[in-house]
């Protein structure tokens, strides 16, 4: 038996909670034969023991028939990419009737907490909602959520979303550990999208929202490419520098006819609370005029950063400003504990905000329907 013929039946092993093969992952690296010996070289990424455990048995199992000794060798540097065509454009998540990316010019504005919290309210409102975490690299969506554990699988192969919150879930982290770095090149990063269109069994849904890495990258091109979304969010931080990115991320939608529903500023400022003793029914604090209710209590914003520039995004592109979420520890805590605060505080200053967000988000979806 030649090598050729070795990874013909290489090909019939699936990687563990995928339809895609060991081979067209390009996770075989090399095929040695000596004698009656063979040695497969494999590179996995993946640090789940389990996994690379299952795929060796499979191994043994399809090429002892040929040979004395199989041997396999793992290593866990990225794999290199196949020259397997992209597969053609057709119809996916056919049974999703609107589908709307939350993006970012730029990591760490809070885009997979403000997708989470949307997400929530839509599931709180009686809509069945889908949440995926597209965000390859450095998946959070498991941590927002509370969730640590894996998806089952069907008979016929397809990942079962997780469900939370009255949300049906899917995130790389759930499949690939929330630790494990990923160094994966833009082709396999694309093809490891389209899997979780085609390979997760979605049920019928409403919505789903999609947690996009932050850039302009693979990830985004593939959406565009494969799917008919309904527009992309933008998120951003009122600064400058964050807004440069902004701008090059909405700019990116635009080109490939992707509508752009809205922007959201989130850290928008710091809100301080307090209390004052005594006859007092105002006070001036950083130039600003407060007010103080019949108790003496007060609530004062602080723009720590700057103002105005997601209103100042909206108004380039010709879009609402969905709303601007303000920097709270409630909203910290509750993204640290796993309970994102709009399903477990909805009357509070932030789920009230995230529920006014979510209410202009969907008007702006086109032929968006609450009836339907």
């Amino acid at each position: 038996m030649n090598k050729e013929k070795i990874i013909n039946h290489l090909k019939s092993i699936k990687y563990p909670g995928f339809s895609r093969d060991i081979v067209s992952f390009g996770m075989v690296k090399d095929v040695i034969i000596e004698n009656e010996n063979v040695k497969v070289n494999l590179s996995i990424t993946s640090q789940n023991s389990e996994k690379k455990e299952a795929i060796i048995v499979e191994i043994k199992k399809v090429l002892s028939t040929y040979f004395r000794e199989v041997n396999v060798e793992i290593s866990t540097e990225a794999p290199q990419e196949t020259s397997t065509p992209q597969s053609p454009a057709i119809e996916i998540l056919k049974n999703v009737k609107h589908i709307v990316a939350v993006a970012s010019g730029k990591g760490g504005v809070g885009k997979s907490t403000v997708a989470a919290n949307l997400a929530c309210v839509l599931s709180k409102q009686g809509l069945s909602v889908g949440l995926l975490d597209l965000d390859i690299y450095g998946p959070s969506l498991p941590i927002i959520l509370g969730i640590n554990e894996q998806p089952k699988m069907t008979q016929n192969k397809k990942l079962i979303p997780l469900k939370k919150f009255g949300l049906e879930v899917m995130s790389f982290g759930f499949i690939s550990g929330n630790d494990t770095p990923v160094i994966w090149r833009g082709p396999l990063v694309s093809r490891m999208t389209e899997q979780f269109f085609r390979d997760v069994e979605w049920s019928e849904l409403d919505i789903m929202i999609l947690d996009l890495p932050p850039g302009t990258g693979d990830i985004q091109l593939t959406l565009t490419q494969k799917l008919k979304m309904s527009g992309a969010v933008i998120v951003t931080t009122p600064q400058d520098i964050a807004l440069s990115d902004v701008q090059k991320g909405a700019d990116m939608f635009l080109k490939v006819n992707t509508p752009v529903l809205g922007v959201v500023e989130n850290l928008s400022g710091l809100v301080l609370e307090g209390c004052v003793k005594g006859q007092v029914s105002s006070m001036d604090i950083n130039n600003q005029n407060i007010k103080l209710d019949e108790n003496g209590k007060f609530n004062l914003t602080l723009d720590l950063f700057k103002s105005g520039g997601g209103l100042k995004e909206s108004e380039r592109l010709g879009v609402p400003l969905l709303g601007k979420i303000p920097i709270l520890s409630d909203i910290m805590s509750s993204t640290d504990s796993g309970l994102p605060i709009a399903w477990d505080q909805p009357n509070s200053l932030a789920g009230q905000i995230y529920n006014k967000i979510a209410q202009k988000l969907l008007s702006t979806i086109p032929n968006y329907n609450m009836g339907e």
